[in-house]
């Protein structure tokens, strides 16, 4: 089976966990970020790119230390409306106490977004063993406002 829809349906369904786990922080006004570990961190980079067809590419750097299961850089951005966000992409992350870089890609309707600001959310997540349901802990949360440039 094709990675891509594996990883698309463990991180689906690790929201939806969070979602049913923690109905609180399903409002986006009421979600807070993750604090993370000591060593531990992820950035969104100033910029990205928005290609005509609407693939959307956003950038950055994490560090994690080592867990049990399986870590991911997930990434969301926002522009008009901020209580609507589009997912862009998931890679998965290395976690050994060293910086490396991330980049997601993901498509929308090339209307949906525009050059100009923006804001993205990127979350290492890892999906820990936890009995017959793996739980997702994130090892860290940025937000940040940043400027989608044509590519």
């Amino acid at each position: 089976m094709p990675a891509r829809p594996v990883l698309a349906a463990a991180l689906g369904g690790a929201a939806l966990l969070c979602a049913l786990a923690t109905p609180a922080l399903a409002t986006p006004a009421l979600a807070g970020p993750a604090a993370a570990a000591p060593g531990e961190s992820v950035t969104v980079d100033s910029t990205a790119r928005l290609a005509a067809d609407g693939t959307l590419t956003l950038s950055g750097t994490y560090r994690c230390l080592p867990g049990t299961g399986p870590v991911f850089v997930s990434s969301s951005v926002s522009q008009a409306d901020p209580r609507v966000r589009h997912g862009i992409g998931g890679s998965a992350a290395r976690c050994d106490g060293v910086e490396h870089r991330w980049a997601n890609s993901g498509k929308v309707s090339a209307e949906t977004l525009t050059a100009g600001a923006a804001h993205v959310q990127a979350n290492v997540m890892e999906l820990r063993p936890s009995g017959l349901v793996p739980l997702p802990v994130f090892h860290a949360t940025r937000d940040r406002d940043i400027t989608l440039v044509r590519s």
